[in-house]
């Protein structure tokens, strides 16, 4: 999952080790007496999502809105840090019963839930939902690609996935997959998965006319890009009745989100109670000020992912793999650190810490920009002008800046473009966009297993016209076979994480990236808000559902 991001000033590493960074955690997850119920609240965010719709939804912006909007037959525990990991049944009555063989999974929907709207969810809503994925080219259809049907759906020739059957009397779903998964049970818990009324628009974006709610909120006035606001469902309680424990209910009856791309502003209205939250941390330089100040309403929280600059391995200069290689000598983690006042810890691989398989390792030791020019020498590329892609978010246009400066100090000859935040990646995402070269990107854990970092991401089969995540269209035969070939078996089998690490230095071998940092996240409130009940998930970030007005 995607995500783009924050602040910058030099120097500012030593002053955040001083004033505590490693001090992070969770608010508790137990509810607190001075709450109240009911109210309203705003937050601000510096990229609006690039959807609202369950079904294209990839950006931590989106999913971290739509959480508490639409409830898949499976979701994530509620509650802070690793707890928040734990896949729990939402929709459906309890876990699915996995056949000994793998192939067959059986879920039971939940009895008389209804939509935001009043319509009845159906058992059969699930495969409407998955064939939207297809008919929409969704970035979230590779995982639901091993369904049974799911390919001959999504070439034309057949008009249901014949793998998923569903019984609207009895609530009864059935799902056939062709090869066993490990990580099936985690996608069924994905938004990408959620139900929705037959009566959404099979292949058309309906971020301005988001489809009804199963969750706590529905979206209601949408002003994309500017804001949208979730109110309370009135349906919500038939998914309480129905015993959907692990779901809760909301606090606040309505919260406005609005996109402001002055993070410094965020932070001063955050400050002075106009602003009761913050999605991004705040600018670098404002971060001392803030810790010292607010303490009893900020802190710093644990977050799994990867930061990135992708090449284009399809076209020259990155075809080769020395070039991609002097890259990796070129960049300085500790200068792209600086843009995050901090928060970044270095990188050089895929996979992040916290994430099952993580080994630590550093094939290109630098900054070595000597060495990055001799094996730009050897490769002696026919191309040596490129476009660098970043966002408009103030940390990203410094990001693009900062490699922009080192690809010159290489001999390139570069054009820095800069496009919204809230459109950038559907636009790398779109395999027409011209002059796809490199440029910035993250990746937010999907689910707790290192196959959410490989298949989506680096797989050649994952390569897709739209909503493409496989930017470095990274595409070499025996890996995509030891993706595939992983994702077949449970992450508790013997050697199965050693082999994830051993696939991750084996991609870093190839230079398929140029990773250079793992980030650390805030959470910042007004004093309005109750900032001890305020739960920080490790896949979508704030839980909308915790916050509440203080008594």
């Amino acid at each position: 999952m995607r995500k783009l991001r924050k602040g910058a000033v030099l120097g500012l590493a030593a002053a955040l080790a001083t004033i505590g960074l490693v001090a992070c955690g969770g608010g508790s997850s137990s509810s607190s007496s001075s709450g109240k119920e009911g109210g309203e609240i705003n937050g601000t965010l510096t990229s609006f999502p690039d959807y609202l719709d369950p079904q294209l939804s990839y950006t931590l912006e989106g999913w971290e809105g739509l959480w508490n909007v639409y409830v898949p037959l499976l979701t994530y525990q509620h509650g802070n840090g690793d707890e928040t990991t734990k896949v729990v049944p939402g929709l459906a009555e309890s876990l699915p019963d996995i056949s000994q063989d793998g192939l067959t999974y059986t879920l039971t929907l939940r009895k008389n839930v209804k939509y935001s709207d009043g319509t009845p969810v159906k058992a059969s809503d699930f495969g409407y939902a998955i064939q939207r994925l297809f008919k929409l080219d969704s970035g979230g259809a590779p995982f639901y690609e091993n369904i049974v049907g799911a390919s001959d759906y999504a070439d034309g020739k057949a008009d249901t996935i014949s793998g998923i059957q569903a019984d609207d009397k009895t609530g009864k779903i059935t799902i056939q997959l062709e090869k066993p998964s490990g990580t099936f049970t985690n996608e069924l818990g994905l938004m990408f998965a959620a139900p929705v009324p037959q009566s959404t628009p099979v292949d058309k974006d309906q971020t301005n006319t988001p489809p009804p709610s199963t969750g706590p909120y529905m979206i209601t006035n949408v002003d994309a890009p500017n804001s949208y606001t979730l109110e309370r469902n009135p349906q919500f309680k038939t998914l309480q009745a129905a015993g959907a424990s692990d779901v809760p209910d909301a606090h606040v009856d309505k919260i406005t989100v609005t996109q402001n791309k002055n993070q410094s502003t965020q932070a001063q209205a955050v400050e002075q109670n106009t602003n009761d939250f913050m999605v991004d941390p705040p600018p670098a330089d404002l971060l001392p000020q803030i810790q010292s100040q607010f303490s009893d309403r900020f802190r710093f929280q644990e977050s799994i992912n990867t930061y990135y600059f992708w090449m284009n391995m399809t076209k020259p200069p990155f075809n080769d793999l020395r070039v991609r290689q002097a890259i990796n000598y070129a960049i300085d983690p500790a200068a792209l650190n600086r843009v995050f006042g901090g928060r970044l810890a270095a990188t050089q691989q895929i996979l992040p810490p916290g994430m099952p398989g993580y080994q630590q390792y550093k094939l290109y030791p630098g900054p070595d920009i000597d060495k990055a020019k001799q094996l730009l020498a050897e490769a002696h590329p026919s191309d040596m002008d490129i476009t660098v892609w970043t966002d408009d978010e103030p940390d990203r246009k410094r990001i693009g800046a900062y490699y922009q400066d080192v690809l010159n100090q290489l001999g390139f000859h570069t054009t820095l473009k800069i496009i919204g935040g809230d459109i950038y990646f559907t636009t790398i995402g779109n395999l027409k966009t011209p002059d796809l070269d490199t440029g910035f990107a993250d990746w937010f854990q999907d689910y707790p297993h290192p196959n959410d970092f490989f298949e989506p991401l680096l797989s050649g089969e994952s390569i897709h016209p739209t909503n493409n995540n496989n930017y470095s269209q990274t595409n070499i035969p025996e890996l995509n076979k030891q993706i595939a070939d992983l994702d077949t078996k449970q992450l508790s089998d013997s050697g199965v994480e050693d082999q994830y690490a051993a696939l991750d230095k084996s991609y870093m071998e190839q230079a398929a990236w140029a990773p250079y940092g793992n980030e650390k996240f805030t959470t910042f409130t007004s004093d309005r808000i109750n900032f001890d009940n305020v739960q920080f998930s490790l896949l979508f970030n704030l839980d909308y559902s915790s916050f509440q007005l203080t008594g």
